[in-house]
């Protein structure tokens, strides 16, 4: 499911209705933090599942 040009627009134009020049600004804002973060924490997560496996394997001793 792909929005095409003309829905994007339709949800820019249903957004400025509701909300208002003044206040779209920041809602964009605090979506691009909120993006951000939730985008870090799952390369974080990511990172720690991939070294996981190496660190809990036990030293073999001989």
């Amino acid at each position: 499911m792909s929005l095409g040009p003309m829905e994007v627009g339709l949800i820019l134009l249903i957004a400025l209705v509701i909300f208002g020049p003044k206040k779209l600004p920041e809602l964009g804002k605090g979506l691009g933090q909120g993006l951000r973060e939730f985008k870090s924490s799952a390369r974080e997560i990511q990172r720690d599942l991939e070294l996981s496996p190496a660190e809990s394997e036990p030293e073999k001793t001989t």
